[in-house]
């Protein structure tokens, strides 16, 4: 009976009806400035730190003073639920920061470039006192190495994977799942030696007189290596996550198992196979060392992916960012953006998609 009463001692009654004492909006606001005030003064006064141990002491204090004036208020109970709620926005934020930092620092550096020589040049005959050039070429490349690769992920990942859920059983399936784990963490460097062991060193001489030819298609098949172990992994994860008695309502009408799979499966897990295929394209736009191993990089534009060294805009950026000229790191801000700009615009454009074909 004595914590019924300690929790009926923290309501009061009101003309409405009964109604919980709330700590005012204005007492935690004036928490928080004090806690902020009295921060600023410890270490800034004795100069022991910067504002960032400010901003933690000040946290600090702050979620002392609310325990205490919650308590005061609300009770015991009460108060411990927001320190807890304090501490989820706080974890919250921090994890936003570094988002909003990178944002705004790919807008405010990368956004001086923005202009029609960066998008419609390549940086050949370009010298190091020369202020134009551009990432045409760098963006082209990485259009056609990334639709290239995922047009032979895409289908191999969901098809491996509808394998895994629906039909894999015993070892083999065991096997298939441990080396598609063992591929996800597999470094990308090692994905382009792969590819430019077998492909360009062993495969393309035969297509090139004896003579071992870079392409951006190796490099498409490098980022395809790099792409296959994510999108199995999420697409399986997807397919697992369908209810049951969908399958067994289609099972029980008499409906083949691949109609199931190709007419009630697969589009209830549309939406988070897209969300797997975009992560996958978005590391592989993002990728540098397998274009630079099996694609040479080039500074002229080149349009066909099967023949001749071809950039990206990942390697465009690795490239600027080292080079000397003084024109050159506006080059790589504005390419870092145009290439999170692309991948923004192909995510958003899947997900409309997804959605629009979603079984309802």
């Amino acid at each position: 009976m004595s914590l019924l009463q300690k929790e009926l001692s923290d309501v009061v009654m009101t003309p409405s009806g009964l109604r919980s004492k709330r700590l005012p909006v204005a007492v935690n606001l004036v928490i928080a400035v004090a806690a902020i005030v009295v921060a600023a003064a410890l270490v800034l006064g004795l100069s022991i730190g910067g504002w960032p141990l400010v901003a933690v002491v000040a946290g600090i204090l702050y979620l002392v003073g609310l325990f205490v004036a919650a308590t005061r208020v609300e009770g015991r109970r009460s108060a411990r639920n927001k320190i807890m709620q304090a501490l989820i926005y706080a974890a919250c934020i921090l994890a936003v920061l570094p988002l909003a930092s990178v944002v705004w620092t790919l807008i405010s550096k990368g956004a001086g470039r923005l202009d029609g020589n960066f998008f419609g040049s390549s940086m050949n005959n370009i010298g190091a006192r020369d202020p134009l050039g551009g990432a045409y070429h760098a963006i082209i490349g990485t259009l056609e190495q990334v639709g290239l690769a995922t047009l032979m992920a895409v289908p191999l990942g969901v098809l491996g994977a509808i394998y895994l859920v629906e039909y894999g059983r015993g070892r083999f399936a065991l096997t298939v799942r441990f080396f598609v784990d063992v591929m996800t963490g597999i470094p990308s460097i090692v994905a382009g030696l792969f590819i430019l062991a077998f492909w360009v060193l062993i495969v393309s001489p035969w297509f090139n007189n004896g003579t071992p030819r870079f392409s951006g298609f190796a490099a498409s098949l490098a980022l395809t290596v790099l792409m296959l172990p994510t999108i199995v992994r999420s697409t399986e994860e997807m397919l697992r996550l369908v209810p049951g008695p969908l399958r067994e309502g289609a099972y029980a009408l008499g409906v083949p198992q691949w109609k199931t799979i190709l007419k009630i499966v697969l589009p209830t897990a549309l939406p988070g196979i897209v969300t797997g295929v975009m992560l996958a394209v978005a590391r592989a736009a993002g990728e540098t060392a397998p274009v630079l191993l099996v694609a040479g990089g080039a500074a002229a534009i080149n349009f066909d992916p099967f023949a001749g060294n071809q950039s990206s805009l990942a390697l465009f950026v690795y490239q600027q960012a080292g080079d000397a000229s003084r024109y050159a790191p506006d080059r790589a801000w504005t390419a870092a953006l145009t290439l999170v700009a692309l991948v923004l615009i192909l995510t958003i454009a899947a997900k409309l998609l997804a959605r629009r074909n979603r079984l309802s």
